[in-house]
């Protein structure tokens, strides 16, 4: 398997920086308000519709929408349905508070362009700490 490696910034504080999952990747932004399904976890109103974040490492440009979103990523992370980890081309304050209060890992400001970079299905696997990106391409 082709492996590549990626390099951002990511959130130091947390208890538990390294997270690993199967990718998820969207070219559009996305609304955690509006796009995501707060009961369910699955992508609505989005070229990704029907699709889970649950247990994911969810790859998307940034996000957008209201504050609310916020407590959605909070009200996913406590039902077990939020991604394994986020990156971004750049982080968004919504998307950005929500993973800090959930704990959910996020990388942004990654070279090369994660988007481009990754594709849905690779295993990735993030260590926020350090702004690392390990990419299993799948075949």
């Amino acid at each position: 398997m082709t492996k590549i490696v990626l390099k951002g910034f990511g959130l130091k504080a947390l208890k538990s920086p390294v997270a690993e999952g199967e990718a998820l990747v969207s070219e559009s932004p996305i609304s955690f308000l509006g796009n995501v399904n707060p009961e369910t976890g699955i992508i609505q109103n989005h070229p990704l519709e029907g699709e889970s974040v649950a247990g994911r490492v969810l790859v998307f440009p940034t996000g957008v929408g209201s504050t609310v979103g916020t407590y959605v990523i909070i009200n996913l992370a406590e039902k077990g349905l939020a991604p394994r980890a986020m990156i971004q081309r750049k982080a968004d304050t919504v998307t950005l508070i929500g993973a800090v209060v959930a704990g959910i890992p996020l990388i942004h400001r990654v070279t090369p362009d994660p988007v481009e970079s990754i594709k849905t299905g690779d295993w990735v696997k993030v260590d926020s700490s350090k702004g690392i990106i390990e990419v299993e391409k799948k075949k």
